[in-house]
């Protein structure tokens, strides 16, 4: 099968986390400027970061697209025309998202020739809905998280063969229908469909009677509350054959807020997942291993969303807890000295001389390894390395205790929870 079919997308909340995704395998990532993307919260991309990063990702054969995708109100329109602008004429950026129609005009009108993509937030869960956006201009709709696998097989037997399809495949949900959730613009006055939200949905709960205001009774799960509210997370790992026979396009990783080592870890699971399917479909199995690198990361329960159950069926809250207990980053690997052979690593969370941490590098698997030796940026030998963002060296030995090299942009993490003092990544 051609591997030109089918697209992993990835996220880049920031110019670290697009180089990440281009180096762990992306197709194309998806991006935000400062404004007019519904992850405000992330970092995101000054102009001049936007231009440099898509240009790099140019230089490896990565697309960017660039996300406009609030739902503006009539204040937002000020400055709507530049944004759009920058984008279409000097970012670089392969597309456009859009949910809005008037923003959608715009870009139209603007930049004739920029690529326009439909956001999910467009609530898109038909094929007369995707002739209606093809029809003026679009080239690719990202259908609504609610659409089934059977749904989409029948969009796609509907719809021009050159209207390209999306779908999210991995990542959190929303509580809402395609994100048109208060809860946010409630609790905290952060405007969801503005890029700003809390997740209120995934906040602890209680039940208040009227009339008694001060007897809040816990609906407990466990001992921080319920979380009625929260969507377990997307993972169609498993799933790949049947996306791609139904018609899907571009397999959509969801993260901008999550860590580099997210960004890594999963767009490595899912390119080596779709490398493997297109080069013998009939041969094709998953990987246990793709389930092992994908347990490391920050996630909730997973489960495969709405795309063989329907929402009234089965609502995907995920009642037992907030997030699963990762692997958490100690460190990442920058390069290996020349004369002593040494690994020289930037740290992120303390570790220790003789800690055993596991390894994700853009290329292949090895087995978890050994810190056997200490050192700081003077090569002067260490017991530990305390200090954020500190530099330092390292011998790293295998069960063999055979010396290990490697590349650079390697992950290293240890196993450990959210509540044991450490940084996730």
């Amino acid at each position: 099968m051609d591997r030109s079919r089918v697209e992993v997308l990835s996220p880049a909340g920031n110019p670290s986390k697009l180089r990440t995704a281009v180096n762990y395998g992306a197709d194309a990532v998806y991006l935000s400027g400062k404004t007019y993307g519904l992850r405000a919260l992330s970092d995101n991309f000054t102009g001049e970061e936007m231009a440099e990063s898509v240009a790099y990702a140019h230089s490896r054969g990565v697309k960017c697209y660039v996300t406009l995708n609030v739902m503006p109100t009539e204040d937002d329109l000020a400055g709507l025309d530049d944004a759009i602008k920058f984008i279409g004429n000097e970012s670089g950026a392969d597309a456009v998202l859009v949910s809005d129609p008037g923003v959608f005009t715009r870009v139209r009108e603007l930049c004739p020739d920029l690529e326009i993509h439909i956001s999910t937030q467009a609530s898109v869960t038909n094929s007369a809905a995707c002739k209606f956006w093809a029809d003026q201009g679009a080239k690719r709709i990202v259908l609504a998280r609610e659409v089934s696998l059977a749904q989409i097989r029948k969009i796609r037997d509907n719809i021009p063969a050159d209207v390209e399809l999306e779908c999210f495949v991995h990542g959190a949900m929303c509580v809402a229908y395609s994100g048109r959730c208060l809860l946010s613009n409630y609790f905290t006055g952060r405007r969801s469909n503005g890029g700003a939200c809390a997740q209120p949905c995934r906040w602890g709960y209680h039940v208040v009677e009227e009339k008694r205001p001060d007897l809040a009774m816990p609906v407990e799960e466990d001992e921080r509350g319920t979380y009625v509210f929260g969507s377990k997370d997307i993972c169609m790992i498993d799933h790949i054959p049947e996306l791609v026979e139904a018609g899907v396009n571009s397999f959509k990783i969801e993260g901008r807020i999550k860590g580099e080592y997210y960004a890594a870890a999963v767009t490595k699971v899912y390119c080596e997942a779709v490398d493997r399917y297109c080069a013998d479909p009939a041969a094709y199995t998953v990987d246990p291993h793709w389930h092992y690198v994908l347990d490391k990361v920050v996630h909730r329960d997973y489960d495969t969303g709405f795309f063989f159950t329907s929402p009234s069926a089965d609502a995907k809250i995920d009642y037992e807890k907030s997030y699963n207990k990762p692997a958490f980053v100690v460190g990442i690997v920058s390069g290996t000295e020349a004369d002593s052979g040494l690994i020289r690593v930037t740290q992120k969370n303390k570790l220790y001389k003789g800690d055993v941490l596991n390894v994700l590098m853009p290329e292949g698997y090895i087995e978890p390894v050994t810190v056997a030796e200490l050192f700081d940026a003077k090569m002067q030998p260490i017991e530990s390395c305390p200090h954020p963002e500190m530099e330092f060296y390292m011998k790293a030995v295998d069960a063999s205790g055979a010396t290990v090299t490697l590349p650079e942009m390697t992950f290293l993490s240890r196993d450990g929870d959210k509540d044991a003092g450490i940084l996730p990544q």
